[in-house]
């Protein structure tokens, strides 16, 4: 078919905006339906996308902000390192927090698209899953008082998983189990990668579909239109910002400060981290494709428009992200909370600065527990902030998680536990002219000794009102033993549980706005 490719006809705009996004959420449903563990199946912690030659992201089914807004650093850290050894047939694998990765547990496979002839990349797809363990110190992999890398699991490096076809299964067994801490569950880490290689296929054949629909000159001319237009969008929701800045202090006293300022001639923005805390000894370190996911995700929630977050979002954003800083780390740092934590909060800050939403839970509220034959993670909701015209909502996942909780029925199933309440927590959300939503209790029993880890924040520093509006409720971890004893629990703990003990998360509420 003939297109006038010189500029976007705003139909074919819509239509090819839409296919973008369909076959990445073809991607994602055919990664569920193959997965096989929890954490993808039930809980849908995946993300999958699609990318340009350059690996800047074109579109991405509504998945997990921040892996959607860091999954692009992964590709081009591919492109940059396998540019010229890439063959079709070639899927890698990656989780490299310092190459773009978030932290180890999430597994990102790419599979370049090449052209009919095998000679020349066209496109790179891509799907990131969190894998129930991938090694480290404590069972699923998020420790929380991890100090380095190393505790944390075992790094895939731009790692070639199938090559021209073939799967590299005995090889990824080696990697999986020869390590200081072996993953505790190879067979399905084994069955998750096969999942994640098949969401690429499809993400393939379906970009294939449409180069023989449409003509690859199009579907290539209105990649760019499609993040030329996300970059347009972003540029008219900075027209009516203000410059401000924030600093927010978390539970463990790092700092994260942020200076916005706008420039109305260019219409952008800089969005300055100066001043926040140096990489810490903890694992509340960010990765600078974590810092970059967050900023991304505030701006994109800034449109009102139905656009997909891309790589365009990101041309009028100057981010300056200090190097050695906790949001910009270097290795070993450790950073497993970073990616579920530390993101929370900087969005919550650059939200502050802005001056347009209070504070939300700040936490995903990272529960895992487990031993040699069991691993299981979950984030679990908790209040959103309220903002200029609207309040909060109690019980959602909130800002960079976009995961569900699994099936009482399904988790208790699969595991030796019992789900004894999970309620509202009311009251928790501050009071305001618009109130913040509340939190919730949740309460899980165990019939078998396990490990259990919590990775929390705002559990000593509330989450802020604004405008004059009371802060959320600060979140709670106990532990209650099955002779009654309680044991109140910092923000980040490890305890072992036996049979007839139970693990009690009461999670933050969001801040309110504006006086009553």
């Amino acid at each position: 078919m003939m297109l006038n490719l010189s500029k976007p006809d705003p139909i074919y705009l819509e239509i090819f905006k839409n296919l973008y996004q369909f076959i990445a959420e073809q991607m994602g449903i055919t990664l569920q339906n193959t997965a096989s563990s929890v954490n993808i199946k039930e809980r849908l912690d995946f993300s999958c996308a699609i990318f340009d030659q350059q690996g800047l992201l074109v579109a991405n089914a509504p998945h997990i902000p921040v892996h959607l807004g860091s999954m692009s650093e992964s590709v081009k850290s591919l492109i940059e390192d396998k540019g010229n050894q890439l063959q079709s047939g070639d899927v890698y694998l990656s989780n490299n927090p310092y190459n773009g990765g978030t932290h180890l547990p999430d597994v990102t496979a790419i599979t370049p698209v090449f052209d009919n002839q095998n000679q020349k990349v066209l496109f790179y797809v891509a799907s990131r899953g969190h894998q129930a363990d991938i090694g480290g110190i404590t069972p699923g992999s998020m420790p929380p008082n991890s100090t380095s890398i190393v505790e944390e699991g075992i790094l895939f490096d731009n790692f070639l998983l199938v090559e021209k076809e073939k799967f590299r299964e005995q090889e990824v067994r080696d990697i999986l189990s020869d390590n200081k801490y072996p993953a505790r569950n190879i067979e399905q880490n084994i069955a998750d990668f096969k999942a994640q290689i098949a969401a690429n296929k499809k993400g393939v054949q379906e970009l294939k579909k449409m180069i023989i629909q449409y003509g690859l000159e199009p579907v290539q001319s209105y990649m760019k239109f499609v993040q030329d237009n996300a970059e347009e969008c972003v540029r008219k929701a900075i027209d009516v910002l203000t410059d401000g800045e924030f600093i927010y202090q978390m539970d463990q006293g790092a700092v994260i400060k942020i200076k916005v300022t706008i420039d109305n001639h260019t219409r952008s923005a800089t969005i300055d981290f100066t001043g926040t805390s140096e990489q810490l000894k903890t694992n509340f370190n960010a990765p600078k494709a974590v810092t970059q996911a967050a900023v991304l995700y505030v701006f994109r929630t800034l449109v009102d428009d139905n656009i997909p977050l891309n790589a365009g979002c990101l041309k009028p954003l100057h981010l300056i992200i200090p190097e050695g800083s906790m949001l910009n780390p270097q290795y070993p740092a450790a950073v497993v909370a970073g990616n579920v934590e530390t993101s929370q909060v900087i969005v919550d800050a650059l939200y502050g600065a802005l001056g347009v939403l209070a504070a939300s839970q700040g936490t995903m509220n990272n529960f895992t527990f487990g031993n040699e034959k069991y691993q299981y993670y979950e984030t679990i909701c908790g209040g959103s902030g309220a903002g200029i015209k609207f309040n909060g909502t109690d019980a959602v996942h909130t800002h960079m998680t976009n995961s569900r909780l699994t099936d009482p029925e399904v988790l208790e199933f699969r595991y030796p536990v019992l789900v004894e309440a999970f309620k509202i927590r009311e009251n928790s959300g501050g009071k305001g002219q618009h109130s913040g939503g509340n939190g919730v209790m949740r309460n899980i029993k165990f019939l078998e000794p396990m490990t259990a880890n919590i990775l929390s924040g705002n559990r000593g520093i509330a989450p802020f009102g604004l405008a004059g509006a009371e802060a959320g409720k600060v979140g709670k971890n106990w532990v209650k033993r099955k002779d009654g004893r309680e044991e109140i629990l910092n923000s980040t703990a490890t305890v072992e549980m036996e049979s007839g003990d139970s693990f009690i998360i009461e999670t933050p509420g969001g801040g309110g706005f504006g006086v009553m």
